[in-house]
């Protein structure tokens, strides 16, 4: 049969970590695979993935670390394909890789090799990746399975599997086509919301902190349901750095975030000692010590850091410690889907099986990866869903 009208047994719309995983195991139980993408390259935001070094995985998943309507979906792909499964894969295929904070597992080298790795093990189970391939039409057809038709032809295919992502960074080619194809087929779609993205400030505390940018400090960030300890980023635009990213996923629109500037530190106890034995010296020298310079002033305001120490009453200290462990600000909002890296909401779990993915309402159709409302913390969690809801499909499509 001819490209332009070919069979195949299972059609994979998306060549993305979750497109690629699910194609090699397909692969793997002979079944003829085909993956289909309207990008010019595949796993392009692997690529950019951790700064181009892909953090692929983290040595701590649970189910803990995702956020889903029904928290309960993800722990059966995850239990079934799990972090170290996708780590005997590295390894067998000898990629450098290392640890760092928190369990997150980097590349040495390069996001590439994980990319190869994928295509690769593609090649092997021979799978076929078509690129620039633009979906027109998609339908059930009868007993037969599925018939879409696409820019370079048409395709047949008994099981069909949505695998293209989400909507966050729209440059590496993200599109809204999983969600209408589950619309199209009667699901139910969790409305969807930018995650793990950087917060905007609102114009006053904008100007306030505009020469901030790229001062980094480690704090405890949170809200009343959940909180992180991670760096956070001042940038041009706002806020940034992981232990922001981590709490946008859990922020409302308007709500306040507390940041705890110094978690480690008892700020009052450590002001009164230094008194004692430093009583000449400014406020905002002492700071500097366990806080970056810039950030005093701007925090406190420029005549409580020049403040000497010898003047400071209790009271004062008290205030101080409140400013700097109970700081709050409202955000103005999100940097949106430009820049954040997963998509919160999406395809209705309850509507899936857990084990499969397959649709509860169509026979033979499959949503894997991010395109599912499940969504990872930053640290890897979202490949590992992808390796895992990936796996799963591909273990009966």
């Amino acid at each position: 049969m001819s490209a332009e009208s070919m069979t195949t047994d299972v059609l994979i719309i998306g060549a993305s970590a979750s497109g690629l995983m699910c194609a090699i195991e397909a692969g793997k139980r002979g079944r003829k695979v085909t993956v289909l993408d309207h990008a010019s390259r595949a796993g392009k935001k692997i690529l950019m993935s951790g700064g181009g070094r892909c953090n692929f995985t983290n040595t701590g998943i649970s189910a803990d670390n995702f956020i889903s309507h029904n928290p309960h979906f993800c722990k059966s792909a995850l239990s079934r394909y799990t972090q170290w499964d996708f780590i005997t894969m590295v390894d067998k295929y000898r990629i450098p890789y290392h640890e760092r904070d928190l369990g997150k597992l980097f590349c040495d080298n390069s996001a590439k090799d994980i990319l190869q790795m994928l295509l690769d093990e593609c090649k092997k189970a021979h799978v076929t990746i078509r690129l620039d391939c633009h979906i027109k039409s998609l339908e059930k057809d009868g007993n037969r399975g599925f018939a879409v038709r696409t820019s370079p032809g048409s395709f047949q295919a008994s099981s069909l599997v949505i695998a293209s992502g989400g909507l966050s960074i729209p440059k590496m080619c993200a599109t809204p086509l999983g969600y209408k194809v589950a619309e199209q087929f009667g699901h139910h779609i969790w409305p969807t919301s930018a995650g793990l993205v950087p917060f905007t400030l609102q114009a006053h505390d904008k100007e306030r902190f505009a020469d901030l940018s790229g001062i980094a400090v480690e704090c405890l960030v949170s809200n009343s349901r959940i909180q992180f300890k991670e760096n956070i980023l001042f940038t041009h635009r706002g806020l940034s750095g992981p232990a922001i990213l981590q709490i946008s996923s859990y922020w409302q629109a308007g709500e306040m975030i507390h940041i705890n500037l110094l978690p480690e530190l008892d700020v009052v106890e450590f002001l009164k000692t230094r008194q004692a034995t430093r009583a000449n010296i400014k406020l905002k020298t002492l700071l500097a010590e366990v806080l970056p310079k810039r950030l005093i002033p701007a925090l406190l305001g420029q005549e409580t850091a020049d403040t000497p120490l010898q003047e400071l009453s209790q009271r004062r200290m008290a205030t101080i410690a409140r400013q700097l462990q109970h700081w709050q600000i409202k955000p103005g909002g999100t940097e949106g889907y430009r820049t954040a890296e997963v998509t919160l909401g999406g395809v209705d779990c309850n509507e899936l099986s857990s084990r499969t993915m397959e649709s509860g309402k169509v026979k033979g159709l499959y949503f894997i990866g991010e395109v599912v409302d499940v969504t990872g913390w930053l640290g890897g969690y979202n490949f590992q869903w992808a390796w895992s809801s990936g796996w799963c499909a591909g273990q009966v499509v």
